[in-house]
């Protein structure tokens, strides 16, 4: 059977939920290669030490071990924010690899975002790069794209994008990620949550959405106040005039792990909602009714693991983006390219540049 030697750059939470997908990919699918979980690296010799020993992995190495171990085809790359770009340009050089899984967001700068441009071009072909946008792979999300794209509901108008958490309105939450307050666009709520939230809108409006102006709110003692805790965006897409909302949040209280999509256009309206991730909801003008579109487990090939009728989580869908990642084997779906993790990190870079304005103009000190 063919196998793919997998690395891991990064041994922090979400190193975790992605071995936890990895790990589970052979549940569900029949046309996956058997992985060998070979390295991980990060920058704590101990932290990397016990990540090896928890999931798996053979070998828990230095960067520079780790740069230079030839067995490794497929790199993930799960450290801080600030340090994507240096680990994409190392996963590239490594003669080896033909995939790179690349956590969002990609970069952080704009040199960084024409420097990555410039590198991915030249990669083209050979490695195969994917962004880890995976709520493009919850199930409701993709049905309703398809749905979208048939054209049923005409133009878009306007749309709203909310991704809500509360956690950070906790002392104790926020002194342990600490390396995720750092100022925007390296950190904060619009590049950590709201990256996603961009994605999907450019997953159905397209990748030329345009930022018109942006608001902050929310401040503790122990947050640099160019960390965006809240912010909200607006936006337009030039393609068909539509305009919208999108707002991340990191205290907002109640909320949970909150996505919720409107789109409304000419002849109807779509909604999507995580706290209802078992469907997406349509309204057909005229008609007078919301329509439930009931979706299970949609994923091809046919998976009924644990059973067909079961609605998918947030980590259903990593598992399928690991999938895609892969193997390839669906091409139906929307790919979250390195383009596509570039234009949404252009509106990212862009919000830190209003919201810096906003506080300038408004903001008392």
């Amino acid at each position: 059977m063919q196998k793919t030697h997998i690395g891991f750059i990064g041994a922090g939470g979400i190193a975790r939920a992605h071995a936890y997908a990895l790990q589970a990919l052979k549940f569900y699918y029949n046309d996956v290669p058997e992985l060998v979980f070979e390295s991980v690296t990060s920058e704590r010799e101990s932290s990397r030490q016990k990540f090896a020993d928890s999931y798996g992995f053979k070998k828990a190495q230095s960067v520079k071990e780790f740069a230079e171990n030839d067995a490794l085809e497929a790199v993930f790359i799960l450290g801080p924010n600030n340090v994507h770009f240096e680990h994409f340009r190392l996963a590239a050089q490594m003669p080896g690899v033909k995939l790179i899984y690349l956590e969002k967001p990609v970069c952080s700068t704009v040199d960084e975002e024409m420097e990555m441009k410039k590198l991915a071009g030249e990669i083209e072909g050979r490695i195969k790069i994917q962004v880890g946008f995976q709520y493009l792979q919850t199930s409701s999300v993709r049905e309703a794209l398809k749905f979208w794209q048939e054209g049923h509901l005409g133009k878009p108008i306007h749309f709203n994008l909310k991704y809500y958490h509360g956690d950070y309105l906790q002392p104790s939450y926020r002194e342990k990620r600490v390396t995720r307050l750092t100022p925007a666009p390296d950190g904060g709520a619009m590049a950590d949550l709201g990256s996603h939230g961009i994605s999907l809108l450019m997953a159905f409006l397209g990748e030329n959405l345009q930022i018109t102006g942006a608001l902050q709110g929310g401040s503790f003692p122990d947050v640099p106040e160019g960390s965006d805790l809240f912010s909200s965006i607006s936006m337009i897409d030039p393609d068909s005039g539509a305009v919208g909302n999108l707002s991340a949040s990191r205290i907002s209280s109640g909320t949970g792990d909150l996505v919720d999509l409107e789109l409304f256009a000419e002849n109807g309206a779509l909604h999507y909602s995580s706290r209802n991730s078992e469907y997406f909801e349509y309204y057909m003008e005229g008609s007078n009714q919301w329509v439930k579109q009931m979706v299970g487990s949609n994923y091809a090939p046919v998976s009924s693991f644990p059973s067909g009728h079961v609605p998918p989580g947030w980590l259903r869908s990593m598992v399928h983006s690991h999938y895609l990642f892969i193997t390839g084997n669906d091409s139906g779906t929307f790919f979250p390219s390195i383009n596509h993790g570039l234009a949404v990190q252009r509106i990212v870079r862009e919000t830190a540049i209003h919201i810096e304005n906003f506080r300038s103009n408004y903001v008392k000190k």
